[in-house]
């Protein structure tokens, strides 16, 4: 192997190739590099002349890259892709996992199943540090620069490896008082005759979408609250104030305490979806990703925590 190609003089060169690819013109490269366009400038020149061969046009305001150039910056980014990789994958190797987390949580899920895990893992790895970002919107976790995240329902998005930790299954509850008052639904045509607890964040919203195996009714359940935050229709359904329709997570603990019933139990609210560990797609994860995947991973075996 020529370790000459790996000299501090060629690396400046590719620096200065790939950042006047990129950028199009000498100032922005040299903007990009932090240093002086013709600085930039004269190493392009220099590759060139070590080469031989002509990497870019030219102009006044603008460079062009050229033919040759092209494939070249193609293959260099692929080598520095594939270092970068290698590099990642003998870090897996370390024998103490450190270094910072970011992780992308829901946010009425993480408040209240995930986020009172994490103290055990951090536990676990003394030195990693983790960054929780909690949020109901769907974030873009790699161009946001989150290394995990856990989603619920349905995913779309394959640019993502996915790890399914559960199912997910939305249900109906109302409170003791209120069916007393108001009966118990039989059929979800019923529906429409009570007050419904509305979280606008579902995927059919402003209907209810009901499944029993391969039969669907759709209802337009009216109500005098609607949220996009789940947990706070949660006090309203334990208050007396309506049925809820919303994940069996939100709900298991209150279920079981006798808090609220469950309504129609034969049918399922939306479609079935489930809870994931989504990360970028990566060929070599972090160890601290590793660590995170294996341990989560554990805390839903052999089901989620809402179901113990």
């Amino acid at each position: 192997m020529n370790l000459d190609v790996l000299n501090n003089q060629y690396s400046d060169e590719i620096a200065a190739f790939l950042a006047v690819a990129s950028q199009g013109s000498f100032v922005a490269a040299g903007r990009l590099l932090q240093r002086h366009p013709t600085v930039v400038s004269k190493r392009l020149a220099s590759m060139e002349k070590r080469l031989g061969v002509r990497l870019v046009e030219r102009s006044t305001r603008q460079v062009r890259i050229t033919e040759v150039g092209a494939k070249l910056e193609q293959r260099l980014r692929s080598a520095i892709e594939l270092m970068n990789e290698a590099q990642q994958q003998a870090a897996e190797g370390a024998s103490e996992i450190r270094g910072t987390l970011r992780l992308a949580l829901p946010a009425a899920m993480g408040r209240r199943w995930l986020g009172p895990m994490l103290p055990e893992f951090l536990k676990a790895y003394p030195h990693v540090s983790v960054l929780a970002d909690y949020s109901e919107r769907l974030v873009d976790i790699i161009d946001e620069g989150f290394d995990a995240a856990i989603r619920i329902g349905e995913l779309e998005d394959n640019r993502l490896i996915a790890r399914k930790l559960s199912d997910h299954r939305r249900i109906l509850c109302a409170s003791p008082a209120y069916i007393r008052e108001h009966g118990m639904p039989e059929t979800p045509q019923d529906l429409v005759k009570h007050n419904c607890l509305r979280f606008s964040g579902l995927a059919s919203f402003p209907q209810w979408r009901l499944h029993r195996g391969n039969e669907l009714q759709t209802v337009s359940p009216k109500g005098n609250l609607t949220a996009n935050d789940s947990e706070s229709l949660l006090a309203a359904a334990r208050a007396d104030a309506g049925i809820l329709g919303a994940g069996d997570w939100l709900m298991s603990s209150d279920i079981a305490a006798g808090k609220l019933l469950h309504v129609l139990p034969d049918w399922q609210l939306d479609t079935a979806g489930g809870v994931y560990l989504v990360r970028p797609s990566a060929k070599f994860p972090s160890a601290v990703v590793v660590a995170f995947k294996q341990w989560i991973e554990s805390k839903f075996i052999p089901v989620p925590p809402w179901a113990i």
